[in-house]
C-alpha cells in the first residue's frame, strides 16, 4: 500500500487548494478513504472521509462547508479541495486508509498566511 500526496502550499487567507492523494496496492474503490491533518503542537485530526463508491462524505465541523471531499476511483485518487482558507487550518494534510491496519502518507504541508 502506498499513498503520496500532493498540492499543498503557501496560500493567503480566503484562498484555495487543492490537494491530492495517489493510491496504488490496494483495490481502491473497496475502501474509506480519509483525510487528516495535524497543527504544529497539536494532535492530528479527522478532516473529511469519503465512501469507496463516492456516494457518502463526512466532515469534520470546522472545514464543513469549506472543504469538498471527492474521489477518482478510475485513476485511483482522492481529492481535497478546499476554499475559504483560514490560518487556522495551516497544518500538514495527511492521506489515510485502513486495511487492517491504517496506512499513511507522507504529508503535504498547507501554510495559510498573509
Amino acid at each position: 500500500v502506498q499513498l503520496v500526496e500532493s498540492g499543498g502550499g503557501l496560500v493567503q487567507p480566503g484562498g484555495s487548494l487543492r490537494l491530492s492523494c495517489a493510491a496504488s496496492g490496494f483495490t481502491f474503490s473497496n475502501y474509506f478513504m480519509s483525510w487528516y491533518r495535524q497543527a504544529p503542537g497539536k494532535e492530528r485530526e479527522l478532516v473529511a472521509s469519503i465512501t469507496g463508491a463516492g456516494r457518502s462524505t463526512d466532515y469534520a465541523l470546522s472545514v464543513k462547508g469549506r472543504f469538498t471531499i471527492s474521489r477518482d476511483n478510475s485513476n485511483n485518487m482522492v481529492f481535497l479541495q478546499m476554499n475559504s482558507l483560514k490560518p487556522e487550518d495551516t497544518a500538514v494534510y495527511y492521506c489515510q486508509c485502513y486495511l487492517g491496519r491504517e496506512y499513511w502518507g507522507q504529508g503535504t504541508r498547507v501554510t495559510v498566511s498573509s
